[in-house]
């Protein structure tokens, strides 16, 4: 190894002992595997949706089996990293007991997410006149597997660490949609085209919402203690009510920002104060000009430049 080489190695590695908290070493392994929990939404997305995010394809007779090998899967994996999340690899009998607890918890309400993922798919096909049938919204539409994923997150977010932020920002990455999962989201929430939409992490929207591309649901601004460092928690995002839609581009902020239920927000609107319900928000539109384009002149041949 060349003089180059070995100053790069010999300097990497003093970063390495004065900046040990973004080091990840075998020695100090308590943190669930990435890659594990991108297996593990995977396999949740085929336990939704069997079937349709498979290449084998699955009978009506071998359903059972199939789903009882996907639990075992997914119950074994899952165990391991909820131990490793709490901070306990090799776990102990209190953390096992604690990741069994959980795992209880989390499987027995996987069927009711399922039945609210039919509701989203049935907002997403009533609510855009492009969709021809509820297997083109499972197969192509973005939105549903951000959403999809975002649910059953959601059950862990109270529960254990690191995880839910894992899962969702697993779908973040491949759908372009940001949904946090502690954020409160009703039934029949459908998300058109969906890239750039941002949904923060104490937000709340109620039933029948429709959300349109680049919409954010983010925060006003945080709240700093005595030392200039950000205060966790609290309600920093807006409220959404029932059956509101919001048209692109627009930015809603604040914890106490409430949008009043059934009402529109146009286009790239901005917003920082409540809304009642009932309301249509829009700007007014700047005077929209349209003239003739001036003529352009020929293009000169080097015949003519020549002449």
């Amino acid at each position: 190894m060349d003089s180059t080489k070995r100053d790069a190695v010999e300097e990497l590695l003093q970063t390495y002992g004065e900046t040990g908290g973004i080091n990840y070493l075998a020695a100090a392994a308590t943190l669930p595997s990435r890659l594990a929990i991108e297996a593990t939404c995977a396999e949740l997305m085929s336990l939704m949706f069997p079937g349709f995010r498979s290449e084998a394809l699955v009978s009506s007779e071998d359903l059972a089996g199939a789903t009882r090998t996907r639990i075992r899967n997914l119950h074994a994996r899952l165990k391991t990293e909820i131990c490793r999340s709490l901070g306990k690899i090799p776990p102990d009998e209190a953390t096992e007991a604690k990741a069994e607890e959980v795992l209880s918890v989390f499987l027995k309400e996987l069927p009711l997410v399922r039945r609210v993922l039919w509701t989203d798919i049935d907002a997403a096909y009533e609510g855009d006149p492009a969709a021809k049938s509820y297997e083109e919204i499972i197969l192509a539409y973005p939105a549903l597997e951000a959403i999809a994923i975002y649910r059953m997150a959601h059950l862990l977010y109270d529960k254990v660490p690191l995880i839910p932020r894992i899962m969702t920002e697993w779908a973040h990455s491949r759908t372009g949609i940001d949904i946090h999962p502690g954020a409160q989201i009703g039934s029949h929430f459908f998300i058109d085209h969906g890239t750039g939409v941002v949904i923060g992490e104490t937000t709340e929207i109620g039933t029948r919402v429709k959300l349109y591309h680049a919409v954010t649901l983010g925060a006003r601004s945080f709240q700093k203690d005595e030392h200039g460092k950000i205060k966790k928690g609290g309600k920093r995002h807006p409220t959404v009510e029932d059956d509101v839609t919001i048209y692109p581009g627009s930015t809603i902020l604040g914890g106490e920002t409430v949008i009043g239920a059934r009402s529109t927000i146009g286009g790239n609107v901005f917003l920082v104060q409540s809304v009642p319900p009932d309301s249509l928000v829009y700007y007014e539109e700047k005077q929209l000009r349209i003239v003739p384009k001036r003529k352009k002149r020929p293009a000169t041949t080097r015949d003519e430049f020549r002449e």
